[in-house]
């Protein structure tokens, strides 16, 4: 009887290495590890959830995980979250939550921005990584990521808990059905519950505290990084469903999203032209650069984030400058202090070249870094990326403060 020798194969022997860290997760079939520390993921949300994906970011060691929170460490964080400590009270959750990720796993970056996504996070970001994993607690922060992805292509994924219930949803544009697809009209009712009849943000109005367990923040983090790491690695995922977890009944499901033809944040955006310019820059010579890239005038700047320019009293004809996004002016900056009566807000979605706000920075105009501007010329448009703010992704402009 002849022995037939063993079939050859271009695949190096697997060797099982306990001084490696990642040794045990390279004896999975499909693992590439080399794949995970090239990735870049976008995490928005550094509460409960947040915790757990970064912690889980960190121990499967994937290469840069830009973190963006807008509030600082309270006790309350303490029972749900597992990156925090009680002497990090009144610091930035972005800033700590990268901190303690790094010291899980120095081998990758953790970068943190303190700040909103809606306003301090520029669409280049957005393009520049590879995924964004959502963390967050309200509708109207999801709905923006939701709206930025689609528009540079990226996938996101998705999860809300409460209690001891929760769901991830996975979201692969352009095909699959997204956020807004499955938003009912009650769920813009309460959106818009956040504003008054100016469209300024209601000072009454607060982000609701959601009671949950960290049981469910574990968990649907650890489908999302799951989900994410099936991404990085090119698998098949279900875009556009949800995934149920009832924990009272201990029921889980797994259902598809409707696609809505008519959907809103179906728009995408052609590749940018990466430009040397930053927001630092004024928006007369964005002007010019468009010009010089073939963009024929009259031109003017569209506005993602509509701009409060000024507020302006009805009754005594008084005016004063505000010049932030709509998002971050609330209802009671209108009210006028000589006559104490509502002022009207002067909102702008587009500045027009000849406008004298022409020579103002783009900061200054509500532009955050690494953005993406959409300039509009004689019957088409051209969209820019604010190239000259590349170094700030090094450091996000976060801070542990």
């Amino acid at each position: 009887m002849t022995t037939q020798p063993p079939p050859t194969t271009d695949e190096p022997p697997l060797r099982i290495d306990d001084e490696d860290r990642y040794g045990r997760l390279r004896l999975i079939s499909w693992w590439k590890q080399e794949r995970l520390a090239a990735a870049k993921v976008l995490v928005v949300g550094a509460g409960a959830l947040g915790n757990e994906v970064l912690k889980n970011l960190a121990l499967v060691g994937l290469g840069t995980t830009y973190v963006i929170d807008l509030d600082v460490v309270e006790p309350s964080n303490l029972s749900r979250s597992v990156l925090f400590r009680a002497e990090d009270g009144g610091r930035s959750k972005a800033a700590v939550a990268a901190r303690r990720a790094t010291e899980l796993n120095p081998d990758v970056a953790f970068i943190p921005i303190h700040g909103d996504v809606i306003t301090d996070v520029g669409l280049g970001l957005f393009a520049h990584v590879d995924l964004v994993i959502g963390c967050l607690d309200n509708r109207e922060a999801r709905l923006w990521v939701n709206r930025q992805c689609w528009k540079m292509g990226v996938p996101w994924i998705d999860a809300g808990i409460q209690e001891i219930q929760g769901v991830v949803k996975v979201f692969t544009p352009p095909t699959s059905a997204c956020y807004e697809c499955t938003m009912t009209e009650r769920d813009y009712q309460l959106l818009n519950l956040r504003y008054s009849c100016p469209l300024l943000k209601r000072d009454e109005i607060l982000a609701g505290k959601v009671p949950t367990a960290p049981t469910i923040a574990s968990m649907m983090a650890a489908l999302q990084v799951q989900e994410a790491l099936k991404l990085v690695h090119g698998m098949d995922v279900s875009g556009g469903s949800a995934m149920v977890f009832n924990g009272v009944a201990n029921q889980f499901y797994t259902t598809k999203l409707p696609f809505r033809e008519d959907c809103l944040s179906h728009e995408t955006y052609p590749s940018p032209i990466a430009i040397e310019l930053g927001r630092s820059a004024t928006l007369r010579e964005l002007f010019d650069a468009a010009a010089r890239e073939g963009l024929a005038g009259p031109m003017s700047l569209g506005l993602d984030r509509e701009l409060v320019e000024a507020v302006e009293c009805p009754r005594c004809g008084g005016r004063r400058e505000i010049m932030r996004p709509r998002t971050r002016v609330r209802q009671s900056e209108a009210v006028c202090p000589e006559c104490r009566e509502d002022a009207r807000p002067v909102v702008l979605s587009a500045i027009a070249e000849g406008s004298p706000l022409a020579s103002r920075t783009l900061a200054e105009l509500g532009i955050p870094p690494f953005d993406v501007v959409r300039v509009d010329g004689d019957g088409e448009s051209r969209f820019f990326l604010l190239d000259g703010d590349r170094d700030r992704l090094a450091t996000g402009g976060g801070g542990d403060s």
